[in-house]
């Protein structure tokens, strides 16, 4: 079987996601991982908020 592009995101099994979750842990430290989810959760808010801010100028400009 060859793996495709659409089937990598599958191709992580249990023990490499382990691997990754350790990782992580090694290099920022049980204190700081909570700040930077906080900080990812805040940016794909703001992200979300541009996109929908985009879509509401977009539907305004095409009902002129």
């Amino acid at each position: 079987m060859q793996m495709t592009l659409q089937m990598l995101p599958l191709a992580f099994g249990p023990m490499q996601i382990v691997l990754i979750v350790l990782a992580v842990l090694l290099l920022f430290g049980g204190k700081k991982i909570p700040e930077l989810m906080r900080g990812l959760g805040g940016g794909i808010k703001e992200f979300k908020k541009a996109s929908k801010d985009d879509e509401d100028d977009n539907n305004d400009t095409e009902k002129k």
